[in-house]
């Protein structure tokens, strides 16, 4: 014969998760934005300004149009050098990445981790309805989870 539980049926408990998980909860809102028409000696001086290594370039309506980083400034002071000419004249929209991926603003950091880990970014544009809202970073990810780790990884 059988054991039978008199306990009654349980109630299904189901477990409270508090914590901020999502990429708006950790991305970088202020960003300094680049247009297609600057010198990439401008881009320059605001990275070294801000103490960044990229960011969104955006056309004269907000839209996102590309990234620029310092692997694409690398590509035109190799060539400056190459060919034996300044910096100063050339722009933004020749040197930079054009086809960018970006994250919608609604997923957890955990899908964003995997987005990193599958992809070769250091950082991704955060959108919501086809607008830039911000950037998510591999830093903000890790800094994410260690918050998260003090409340749920025991």
């Amino acid at each position: 014969m059988g054991i039978k539980s008199f306990q009654g049926v349980r109630k299904v408990v189901k477990k409270q998760f508090d914590a901020p998980i999502l990429v708006t909860d950790y991305m970088t809102k202020k960003l300094v934005t680049f247009t297609p028409e600057q010198s990439i000696l401008a881009v320059m001086e605001l990275f070294t300004k801000y103490n960044i290594s990229g960011g969104p370039v955006l056309d004269e309506n907000g839209f996102l149009v590309g990234i620029i980083s310092e692997a694409d400034c690398m590509k035109q002071i190799s060539e400056s050098r190459y060919f034996n000419q300044p910096i100063l004249d050339k722009s933004v929209e020749k040197f930079m990445t054009k086809n960018v991926e970006t994250i919608p603003h609604d997923i957890s950091i955990f899908d964003a981790a995997g987005v990193f880990h599958k992809g070769n970014r250091r950082r991704l544009p955060v959108m919501k309805d086809g607008l830039l809202i911000g950037q998510i970073s591999r830093k903000d990810i890790v800094v994410a989870a260690l918050k998260l780790s003090g409340q749920n990884w025991k």
